[in-house]
């Protein structure tokens, strides 16, 4: 008559892992000798490479954008939405700045007017979306600001001034090169003498 082989397991007191009684005594042995339950992930490691573990695993580890120190698992979200070094754009110009510079320079960058091309009236940014949903072409009769500037925007005897032209970039570089050439043709022309002694 054959015997059945004892198929029980144990719960090894080192690792915490099930193991074969018959393999239970030979397991300990070997993993009380060479494996450690990491104190922070609790994950069994070679004791020879328990250090090695803990800084790849586990060391804080420097932000490289604002060099403060943190877990190596929360470095991505810290770099990419909590970090104050981290590049952003600005809401309203989509300047990249730093994220710590975002506030200053939106409530500057906010404040600047746009024309509304249903009512003319000029709309801070900060303002222009909800202005945009609620605008209907006419402006509103109470608003002292537009008023004071529509009456600003007239000549003395009461008709409306041209809005002013927009200042272009090819237009500047114009002016800057035809400056450039006339000092140019004027150190020619008006050579500066030389004073006697």
């Amino acid at each position: 008559m054959d015997v059945a082989p004892d198929r029980s397991t144990y719960v090894c007191s080192h690792c915490g892992r099930a193991i074969l009684s018959s393999n239970l005594d030979l397991h300990y042995f070997h993993c009380s000798r060479n494996l450690e339950k990491c104190k922070i992930c609790n994950d069994m490691v070679p004791k020879k490479h328990a250090e090695e573990h803990y800084l790849t695993t586990h060391a804080p580890v420097p932000c490289s954008l604002c060099k403060e120190t943190m877990e190596p698992e929360v470095l991505a979200v810290h770099e990419s939405e909590k970090c104050p070094q981290r590049i952003v754009t600005c809401d309203y110009c989509d300047f990249p700045l730093h994220a710590i510079d975002l506030p200053e320079h939106q409530e500057v960058c906010g404040n600047r007017t746009e024309l509304c091309h249903i009512c003319n009236r000029y709309i801070r940014l900060r303002q222009i979306i909800a202005h945009e949903a609620v605008c209907n072409g006419v402006p509103d009769p109470h608003d002292t600001a537009e008023t004071s500037r529509r009456e600003a925007e007239r000549d003395g005897d009461g008709r409306r001034r041209p809005p002013p032209k927009e200042f272009s970039t090819r237009r500047l570089v114009l002016t800057i090169a035809i400056t450039g050439i006339a000092v140019v043709l004027g150190s020619f022309i008006f050579p500066k003498k030389p004073q006697n002694s």
